[in-house]
């Protein structure tokens, strides 16, 4: 280095005699750590990968070789967890949330009768901590296998600031293909069409800004055994989200509609798949809402309006399917259930409640 570009830094308070002190470290970075969990994550991540992938994490962008399709439709979707990871943290069990965005993600695209192609994460902290890194990373690859789908990149975050020191926010992204004709959009649902139910495993990824609110977030309330529950309130809000890709990917073909029960509930959902003259009318009796919906309610003194609109309350994805073939689908999938009709539209109400 020259003496004026020397005495020009010297000159703005870049250090004296440029022995500058600061760093990316100090600033609260740490790129280093950065570099660890980037490894880990491709190992994970090499554990889902097929010879499609061309390129993988460690690249500037993952390069998927499309082929085996004449019509392909690719199928998008992102989400996040949301606010069940503040449980996950306070009680340093951060697997369950890889499968919840891996599990979600899927779920959503397969609404249209996609098949998951590739994955991508965003993890972002206030400082990296290697094992929410390596838990949640290893859900999100064990979620992308059981589906086959690839965990072909992502990126983390480290932003002091932004987020607390323990804080950190998952956020998934998924490509799906479908082909042309396959694709499932609700447009052939119509009056005297059956609705059946598959059962959830718990909140999935809805609610839990209501539920932490209801039933408490630190360690000790989280540790509660509760009778009724058969578990601690940590255990039973963070089930997984349940995937219900395996199961219904063999029976396509008589399924003329899915809804994914997400955020919103039974009515916020169900009407995204329903064309406007026609209406879903559920038998809420018809199937045993879960005890940990009925523990919230009771201890948050919730009315049961607000309990449908936020939660899933038992059933996580609903299929709408001609009434002959109702028998076969019942049948052959674990744990569904007959829990309404399709019927014509009478009123801006389009899903009722019964």
């Amino acid at each position: 280095m020259g003496v004026k570009a020397r005495q020009y830094l010297n000159n703005y308070g870049y250090g004296k005699e440029f022995n500058i002190k600061e760093s990316y470290a100090s600033a609260g970075v740490d790129i280093d750590a950065g570099e660890k969990a980037k490894k880990q994550i491709a190992a994970f991540a090499s554990a889902t990968l097929g010879p499609e992938v061309l390129k993988g994490p460690g690249f500037f962008g993952g390069l998927y070789e499309l082929k085996g399709y004449s019509q392909p439709v690719l199928v998008s979707s992102a989400d996040g967890v949301g606010t069940k990871l503040k449980l996950a943290t306070v009680l340093n069990r951060h697997e369950g949330v890889g499968h919840d965005i891996v599990n979600h993600c899927v779920n959503d695209i397969f609404t249209s009768g996609a098949k998951p192609l590739f994955f991508l994460d965003y993890i972002a902290s206030g400082k990296l901590d290697p094992v929410q890194i390596q838990g949640a990373v290893k859900g999100m690859a064990d979620a992308c296998r059981e589906v086959g789908c690839a965990l072909i990149g992502g990126e983390t975050a480290e932003m002091p600031g932004m987020y607390s020191e323990k804080d950190y926010d998952l956020v998934g992204f998924i490509v799906g293909v479908v082909e042309k004709p396959d694709i499932i959009t609700g447009e052939t649902i119509c009056p005297g069409d059956v609705i059946i139910g598959m059962p959830s495993s718990g909140l999935h990824t809805n609610g839990y800004s209501l539920a932490r609110r209801v039933l408490g977030q630190t360690p000790e309330q989280l540790s509660i055994y509760s009778p009724e529950l058969g578990k601690t309130i940590g255990e039973a809000l963070l089930e997984p989200h349940r995937c219900y890709y395996n199961d219904l990917k063999p029976h396509l073909a008589r399924i003329k509609g899915m809804a994914h029960i997400t955020g919103g509930g039974l009515p916020g959902n169900v009407v995204r798949v329903l064309g406007p003259e026609t209406a879903a009318r559920f038998d809420t009796s018809s199937w045993q809402v879960p005890d940990l919906f009925k523990f919230i309610q009771r201890k948050g003194d919730i009315g049961r309006g607000e309990m449908y609109r936020v939660f899933n309350m038992g059933i996580g994805m609903t299929l709408f399917c001609d009434s002959k073939d109702a028998g076969v689908l019942l049948k052959a999938l674990p744990g569904a259930v007959c829990i309404g009709e399709a019927v014509r539209a009478e009123s801006k109400d389009r899903v009722i409640l019964d």
